[in-house]
C-alpha cells in the first residue's frame, strides 16, 4: 500500500512537470513572454491606445459602443485632451503673463524715456472734425465691449491663482458666474462693433507706401519727426487689422465653444479653445499700447474719440496728408475752439 501511494505521488509530479514544460514551450513558440518588462514597447501608452483605437476613430480618442443616442458618449479616453489641458493651464497662464506685463513694462520704460508726446507749437485754438458720431459710436462699442470681455476672459486664466486665495471661493464663484454672462452676451455687441468698423474705417486703412515711410521714422513716437500720414498712420492700421482679424478669429472660436458640437467636434473644440485664449491674450497686450497712445502718451490723442474734434495743430503733426485732403475738400473746415 506504501509502494502504490509513492509510485502515484511519483507520478502525479512527474504529470505536473510534463504540463510546465509543455506550457512553456508553447509559450516560446508562441513568442509571448514569460514575465512582464514594464520598460518594454509592448506596454507603452502612446503604442497601446493605438492598439485599442477602432479604425476610423482618428487619432485623439479610444471609442466603445452605445445604446444610446447620444454617440459623443461612446469615447472612452481622449488623449488630445491632455494637450489642451496643458496649453490652458500652463502654456496660456505663463506666454500670456509674460505678454501682458511685458507690455506694461515696455509702456512704462517708454513714458519714463520719451515722456508724453506734445503738439509742436502747443494747441492752435482752432479745431478740425476727425471722428463723427457713427465712428465714435463704433469705436467705443467695439472698445467698451473688448475690455469687458477681455476682464472676464482673463479672470477664466488667472482667477483661479490670483483672486481665489484673496477674495475666496464664495466671492469668487459670484465673479466668475457674472463673467461668464457678461462675456457671452457682450460678444454680440463686441462682433457688431467689429463689423461696424470694417464698413467705415476699411477704405482708409488699406496699406501704403506711405506706410513704409511712418514706419522707418519710427511714426514720431521715436525721435521729432513726423512723417505725414493720411486718416490713419501705419501704427493705426496695424491695429485696425489687429482687431479686424483678431475680432473676426475670437468670434469664431468663441461662438464654436458657446454652442459646442453644432459646428465641430471634441478635437475641434479643444483647438478653438486653445486658439481662443492664445489670440486673447495676444489682443490685450496690443490693445494696451493703442490705450496708452490714446491716453496719456500723446497730448490731444484723446479728443479724437473723446469730443470727434482735434486740435489743427494736432492733426497737422499726424495726419498731414489727411488735414490737406480734408482741406481740399472743404469737409471739416478748421472752427475756432470753444
Amino acid at each position: 500500500m506504501v509502494a502504490f501511494q509513492r509510485s502515484w505521488g511519483l507520478a502525479a509530479a512527474l504529470a505536473i512537470a510534463l504540463v510546465i514544460v509543455v506550457s512553456g514551450d508553447a509559450l516560446a513558440q508562441s513568442g509571448q513572454p514569460t514575465s512582464v518588462n514594464p520598460t518594454a514597447s509592448s506596454v507603452k501608452e502612446g503604442q497601446l491606445l493605438d492598439a485599442l483605437k477602432p479604425p476610423g476613430s482618428g487619432p485623439s480618442a479610444v471609442t466603445g459602443r452605445v445604446s444610446i443616442p447620444d454617440t459623443k458618449s461612446s469615447v472612452l479616453i481622449q488623449p488630445a485632451g491632455r494637450d489642451w489641458r496643458q496649453i490652458r493651464q500652463e502654456t496660456l497662464p505663463f506666454y500670456g503673463a509674460i505678454a501682458i506685463l511685458g507690455m506694461l513694462a515696455a509702456l512704462v520704460i517708454f513714458y519714463l524715456i520719451r515722456g508724453r508726446i506734445a503738439i509742436d507749437g502747443g494747441p492752435s485754438g482752432r479745431t478740425i472734425l476727425r471722428f463723427a458720431s457713427a465712428d465714435r459710436f463704433a469705436h467705443w462699442l467695439t472698445a467698451s465691449t473688448f475690455i469687458l470681455l477681455a476682464l472676464s476672459g482673463l479672470n477664466l486664466t488667472f482667477g483661479r491663482k490670483l483672486l481665489l486665495p484673496l477674495i475666496g471661493p464664495e466671492a469668487f464663484t459670484a465673479l466668475s458666474q457674472a463673467g461668464k454672462f457678461v462675456h457671452n452676451y457682450g460678444s454680440f455687441a463686441f462682433a457688431l462693433g467689429v463689423v461696424l468698423m470694417i464698413l467705415l474705417w476699411l477704405k482708409d486703412n488699406i496699406p501704403s507706401g506711405a506706410d513704409l515711410a511712418w514706419f522707418s521714422k519710427g511714426g514720431g513716437l521715436i525721435g521729432s519727426d513726423h512723417p505725414p500720414a493720411g486718416r490713419f498712420n501705419g501704427g493705426q492700421k496695424v491695429i485696425f487689422w489687429v482687431v479686424v482679424i483678431g475680432g473676426v478669429a475670437l468670434s469664431i472660436t468663441g461662438y464654436s465653444l458657446m454652442f459646442p458640437f453644432v459646428f465641430t467636434d471634441i478635437a475641434g473644440l479643444q483647438e478653438a479653445n486653445m486658439l481662443h485664449g492664445l489670440i486673447a491674450v495676444g489682443m490685450v497686450a496690443v490693445i494696451l499700447a493703442h490705450i496708452y497712445i490714446g491716453s496719456v502718451g500723446m497730448e490731444g490723442a484723446f479728443d479724437a474719440m473723446g469730443k470727434g474734434e482735434v486740435d489743427l495743430n494736432w492733426a497737422k503733426q499726424h495726419h498731414a496728408l489727411w488735414v490737406e485732403k480734408t482741406e481740399m475738400k472743404g469737409k471739416g473746415a478748421a472752427t475756432p475752439a470753444e
